[in-house]
């Protein structure tokens, strides 16, 4: 059985470059893109983009609108809760009820 040799800078440096000259080669090797082909994929891409953009332009605008009615809820019930100012004739006369009735009850 053979010991571990321990490799030597030479022997990285040798293997480096020969996974270096492989990887050109692969790339090399690798067929030319269709001018065609791409320019087809590029509209299909520009396509979805645009796509998106409408769908996010919807739904931004939905969750406005949602956002506007619901304000105008809050707005409407907050008058329906929003406290009657009376006149001071009609807190007169409310006073002056009580106090009849009181007088009334002895």
């Amino acid at each position: 059985m053979s010991s571990f040799r321990e490799p030597t800078f030479q022997d990285r440096v040798g293997r480096a470059a020969e996974a270096k000259q492989k990887a050109l080669s692969l790339l090399r090797a690798k067929p030319p893109v269709d001018a065609a082909a791409q320019a087809e994929l590029r509209a299909a891409q520009l396509a979805r983009e645009a796509a998106q953009r409408a769908e996010s332009e919807a739904k931004r605008a939905a969750l406005q609108q949602e956002k506007a009615e619901k304000r105008a809820l809050a707005e409407q019930a907050q008058a329906a809760e929003a406290p009657v100012v009376m006149t001071e004739e009609e807190r007169k006369a409310i006073r002056d009820a009580k106090y009849a009735a009181r007088k009334k009850r002895k």
